[in-house]
């Protein structure tokens, strides 16, 4: 069974939780300082339920409401957060991965008792945060995913045997995760409604549809496995992050902001388990572009965030993915080694001293309390 975790609302949510004084108020986060012409990238659910969510722009979200709270993103402090979250669900002893900055997954294959974990989780992470989050469970990855948005915010929801199929016929099928606005279309014509009229599909009709793809989907759904891959700690084969923008984006800027940013994480935690990588894997997925992803690996390893990010950037020019439209991207670095380097060049060395000084003093003040400036960008354009 696999155990995910989708935080609720979860900008806004720590905004409300760092200033009580916006606590039960309609709030949105924007992606830049002026409140009158910027973008919502997070909307509180007492301003959900205005009719206020991601992606409107700013303007027309004071016209829904005159008195809407308004604060000005801070990623590093979203990220601060998430890693700490992290580690909190790791000491529960499951296997523990990232599934984007505020969705977690656990393989819970081992608990006796999942719905008793889950409560203890929502609570736990209520007492030290401050802020709530859904949790779905089910047999795999795609289906735990769905259903930690079944009952939010602060709900469970556990897909068994018995009440799959159930549960599915009330869920149309555009919400499952991978599913656009053109695969909904092209199963809209084929009287594919819900979930449950996928889930019934065979492999060969969503192969003879969509392709590799198809067999993709029904894999993904009906797959008892635990985590694709999943890996021991001691075990690591590749360690990544992803991210799902508020909106589209093609501020080239922008986008490399946050390339910057997954380069800093990823990095961050191949030295906390004393590892490099040798090969870096960039995705990029947005309206115009379906899913680019591509890989290249260099003959010396780097747990440097700085040539993680300048590799990523290699493979983005390389694919000439430099001005489309963006909505989501990530990164992953594999290929790993024993981070045992010899440095000979008095340059190496100097580097190698000046990462070593940030991670003594972002861990000993907290995450992000230093961070490269390029990457103040992810929080400032849009």
């Amino acid at each position: 069974m696999i155990l995910h975790i989708d935080m609720d609302a979860f900008f806004a949510s720590i905004e409300q939780a760092v200033n009580p004084k916006l606590k039960g108020k309609p709030l949105i986060v924007g992606s830049r300082n002026n409140r009158l012409h910027t973008v919502v990238c997070a909307a509180s659910y007492e301003a959900k339920a205005l009719g206020i969510d991601s992606g409107m722009p700013s303007l027309e979200a004071f016209k829904l409401c005159p008195n809407l709270e308004f604060v000005v993103a801070d990623q590093s402090k979203y990220i601060w957060t998430s890693e700490q979250i992290f580690e909190l669900l790791k000491a529960y002893g499951f296997e523990t991965i990232y599934s984007s900055i505020d969705e977690f997954q656990l393989d819970i294959s081992e608990a006796e008792d999942p719905q008793g974990l889950a409560k203890t989780i929502q609570k736990q992470i209520y007492e030290n945060f401050n802020i709530t989050a859904s949790i779905g469970i089910a047999k795999n990855c795609i289906l735990s995913k769905l259903a930690s948005k079944l009952n939010k915010p602060n709900g469970i929801a556990i897909l068994t045997h018995e009440n799959l199929e159930w549960t599915l016929a009330k869920v149309p099928a555009k919400k499952l995760c991978g599913i656009g606005i053109q695969t909904e279309a092209i199963f809209d014509s084929l009287g594919i409604k819900t979930c449950l009229d996928l889930y019934l599909k065979s492999p060969q009709f969503l192969e003879s549809i969509l392709g590799q793809n198809g067999l993709n989907l029904y894999m993904a759904l009906h797959s008892k496995d635990s985590f694709n891959a999943m890996q021991k700690e001691s075990e690591v084969k590749s360690v990544g992050h992803s991210y799902t923008l508020p909106r589209v984006s093609e501020n080239t800027g922008f986008i490399r902001a946050w390339i910057r940013l997954l380069s800093e994480m990823v990095a961050r935690r191949l030295r906390q388990k004393n590892i490099a990588a040798k090969t870096v894997h960039l995705w990029l997925s947005g309206p115009e572009m379906a899913h680019f992803g591509a890989q290249k690996s260099y003959k010396e390893p780097t747990d440097d965030s700085h040539e993680v990010y300048l590799r990523a950037l290699k493979i983005m020019a390389t694919g000439g993915q430099k001005t489309l439209k963006i909505r989501a991207l990530g990164l992953t670095c594999s290929n790993l080694f024993p981070a045992n380097r010899l440095l000979l060049l008095k340059e190496e060395k100097r580097r190698e001293a000046l990462i070593k000084t940030l991670d003594s003093i972002n861990t000993k003040l907290g995450d992000w309390t230093i961070y490269p400036a390029v990457i103040t960008l992810a929080k400032k354009n849009s």
